[in-house]
């Protein structure tokens, strides 16, 4: 089988997306090696992440014959054609236009629909693109991969589409943090970031749907014992996170973390008495994934997919319940026992997002794809 898929994301972005579509692509790779593997971007971005998963020799970068505005969403065509592709793979909601008619069979992957859920967090004209966008693809991909159950039932709401061309594929996490803690590097991680001794780690952008305000009003209620670690990149709402630090008088128990190198993020993990990860809305929830692998105990929002990433042995509270999150934090953080049994039912838990169920996974949806394309 030759796969083409958009690369976009995996030569270009470093966060979500990008590690979808790179640890998507790989574990393929490492698991089925008589499929060919062709990657279409326009740019590369020389960046670690992209140099270390383009050694990988089964893996062929394409770049456009004909460049342009408009390559990924028409001009691609042809070359997919000239390269005897026999199915493309959309990673980021959006699939070229006409592709039906090539007689390639197309996949799309469906992240989340934040845009539509939470419109007020996106400007006027990306929201419109991204609605069109993803809006074509549901309707025109000859099946559609969510990454959760919540992504596969807010398509079918919004997009009315059959749920019998919908299938959940669970997304898995970089190899990194499923290793065993190196605890003399990780030392040298807290000294060079100034780390606390005991602290609760949030990841993410700190925009409002992460909901890092909530995790600030817990902490005035949580044992002083803790700080706070975010590691994230900021935008605008920083404005009310800083006045409800101060206003709290809590700069003493906050430490942000920005720009962190990728190989420095297992061991801030790792060295974490517990993750929190209060988020609106989510499409599946990475972070908590690199959370369990790195057998931290795990405190999330109900009400989006959280849940899913999780399992049974993590916490869960509404999600602008501070005194509820502070609570829970407050549980594990008193009791090793019960940080103990979480990190094992975690880790035991997470397993089912390992990289060679998923690969299987996706394989299957491809080969009944293809199945079905050509009878």
């Amino acid at each position: 089988m030759k796969i083409g898929f958009d690369g976009k994301r995996a030569a270009n972005n470093f966060t979500g997306l990008g590690n979808y579509s790179r640890s998507l692509i790989a574990q393929l790779a490492s698991f089925f090696p008589q499929n060919q593997y062709l990657v279409y971007t326009q740019k590369i971005k020389d960046r670690a992440q992209v140099t270390e998963f383009l050694k990988d020799k089964r893996i062929r970068v394409c770049r456009p014959e004909n460049p342009g505005l408009l390559w990924r969403t028409s001009g691609i065509k042809k070359q997919l054609l000239n390269d005897k592709i026999d199915l493309f793979h959309g990673l980021s909601h959006e699939i070229p236009l006409g592709i039906g008619k090539t007689g390639i069979a197309s996949i799309v992957t469906i992240h989340d629909l934040i845009f539509l859920k939470f419109p007020q967090y996106f400007n006027p004209i990306d929201r419109f693109i991204y609605r069109m966008k993803c809006r074509y693809a549901c309707r025109h991909a000859d099946r559609i991969v969510a990454i959760s159950e919540c992504t596969k039932r807010d398509i079918i709401s919004v997009y009315k589409i059959n749920p019998d061309k919908i299938d959940v594929v669970y997304q898995s996490c970089d190899d990194s943090f499923k290793a065993e803690p190196d605890h003399a590097f990780n030392e040298t991680i807290r000294i060079k970031y100034s780390l606390p001794q005991q602290y609760i780690l949030n990841v993410g952008t700190i925009e409002i749907r992460k909901n890092l305000l909530t995790l600030i009003k817990a902490l005035k209620d949580v044992d002083p014992v803790c700080k706070l670690v975010v590691v994230g990149r900021k935008t605008s709402y920083m404005d009310l996170v800083n006045k409800e630090i101060d206003r709290l008088d809590l700069r003493e128990r906050v430490v942000f973390l920005e720009h962190v190198p990728f190989k420095d993020l297992p061991a801030i993990y790792q060295m974490a008495k517990v993750f929190a990860y209060p988020s609106l809305y989510e499409g599946f929830g990475i972070p908590i994934i690199e959370a369990l692998y790195s057998k931290v105990p795990v405190v999330a929002a109900k009400g989006s997919c959280l849940e899913e990433a999780g399992g049974n042995n993590s916490f869960y509270i509404s999600p602008l319940e501070h005194a509820a999150l502070a609570s829970a934090i407050n549980q594990i953080i008193a009791s090793p026992e019960l940080q103990n049994k979480m990190a094992t039912e975690g880790l035991a838990y997470v397993k089912r997002f390992g990289n060679e169920v998923i690969a299987k996974d996706m394989i299957h949806v491809y080969n009944t794809t293809l199945s079905a394309k050509n009878n």
